[in-house]
């Protein structure tokens, strides 16, 4: 079961002006289950979105990239499950591309307003015609207050479905920010496989939406990593539709912007750590901290090592204080000048290891006590400066060789 991840209530999650939500039962990869979702945004949303950085990227990745930078104002997103269109070459494309003309024609907008996602396995034919068959029963279904049927409508391997909502004073308005993702394996930054979508009623420039997208991610779904693999469909989408009545924010020294940005990146924050903490067959949620770098760049790239390593993730499941992994992963992070001698190694609260070696207060039995609680904090300190960097990520159990392995069928 997830770690500490709480189940969704419907009730706490609230609706976005300007953002209706349908959902239908197309039958990608099973019938009987939400797979379907069409998202459709009023006339005065602004979109920003960052995506995966895998050369290998899917259909529905690349012509998101082009309808966004084609500068037309987006007013539909679609998203299947089931099916990744990825490895699917042009006639992905022609699918994906067949996907939007149904949608445009549905909304009655452009097909280069409409925004596709897709998620499921790679390397099989898009089942465009299930899609289009279930795009009437979808946009007939749009509601404001579609969210949580939304947040079961993305899921594949996720146990649990993931959102979030928050209110706030801006301008002497209320502004809500409602956000849903998915995620559980294949999950490593730049970014993972997930889905992102953050929503909110204010009105802001979008040249500030397109720095605050960048910034949410780079503090949420760019820090975690649950096996070290990069998927090619990542995608994280952030909409403003401007209905809450604020006025517009254009500045980005002001409060307002302040005020804003961090609430959005509180929200992608809490869904990030929701894919670690529903990770495939994960059992512990690990916090690594990184501090007294030279740089964020190398606490990051220590913090990654640590999480990446297989032989660290098992150990943690097990319970097994066998901390000499950690050391070892943060010797061969890349940091060539490093002073082992420097470093000071914290599980919890208790002093693991100094000046080179084992630090002299640390018992072994106090190791095991940390590991066996379900969230578990390593600190690293690098003795080298003042950067730090923090990144999420869960154990390897016996369940993640089975998820993964039958995964197609």
């Amino acid at each position: 079961m997830p770690v500490n991840l709480a189940p969704l209530e419907a009730d706490k999650l609230l609706p976005v002006q300007g953002v209706t939500l349908g959902i239908a039962e197309a039958g990608i990869k099973k019938a009987g289950r939400k797979d379907l979702l069409v998202m459709r945004l009023g006339d005065h949303a602004r979109v920003a979105g960052v995506f995966t950085l895998n050369r290998f990227c899917a259909a529905p990745v690349t012509l998101c990239r082009q309808h966004l930078a084609g500068g037309k104002a987006i007013r539909a997103l679609v998203v299947n499950t089931g099916n990744a269109n990825a490895g699917t070459g042009e006639e992905g494309m022609k699918r994906a591309r067949q996907t939007c003309t149904e949608v445009a024609r549905l909304l009655q907008c452009g097909d280069d307003q409409v925004l596709p996602f897709s998620t499921g396995v790679i390397l099989e034919p898009l089942p465009v015609d299930k899609i289009i068959a279930g795009l009437p029963a979808a946009v007939a279904n749009l509601k404001e207050a579609n969210w949580f049927d939304a947040a079961h409508a993305i899921m594949t391997t996720d146990i649990q479905p993931k959102a979030l909502s928050k209110q706030m004073m801006l301008g002497g308005k209320t502004v809500t920010i409602t956000g849903i993702a998915k995620g559980s394996g294949m999950i490593h930054p730049n970014m993972a496989t997930m889905l992102g979508y953050v929503a909110t009623d204010a009105a802001i420039s979008q040249p500030l939406l397109d720095g605050l997208v960048k910034h949410a991610a780079d503090q949420s779904f760019n820090c975690i990593t649950v096996d070290g693999d990069t998927s090619t469909n990542d995608s994280f989408i952030l909409i403003a539709s401007g209905e809450a009545g604020a006025a517009e924010i254009t500045d980005a020294a002001s409060a307002e912007y302040a005020t804003l940005r961090d609430a959005i990146t509180e929200v992608s924050q809490v869904l990030a750590q929701a894919i670690v903490r529903d990770g495939e067959g994960a059992t512990k949620f690990m916090t690594i901290a990184v501090e007294g770098g030279a740089s964020t760049a190398e606490c990051r790239q220590v913090a990654y090592a640590i999480a990446h390593s297989p032989l660290v993730k098992t150990a943690f499941f097990a319970s097994d204080p066998n901390l000499g992994r950690i050391l070892a992963a943060i010797g061969y992070a890349g940091i060539t000048d490093l002073d082992v001698d420097k470093i000071r190694l914290y599980l919890g609260d208790v002093l693991v290891a100094e000046n080179g070696g084992r630090a002299a207060s640390y018992q072994e039995q106090d190791g095991q006590r940390i590991m066996k609680a379900p969230e578990i904090t390593v600190r690293v300190n690098l003795g080298r400066g003042d950067a730090a960097a923090t990144v999420w990520t869960c154990d390897f159990s016996y369940d993640y060789v089975k998820i993964n392995a039958e995964y197609r069928s």
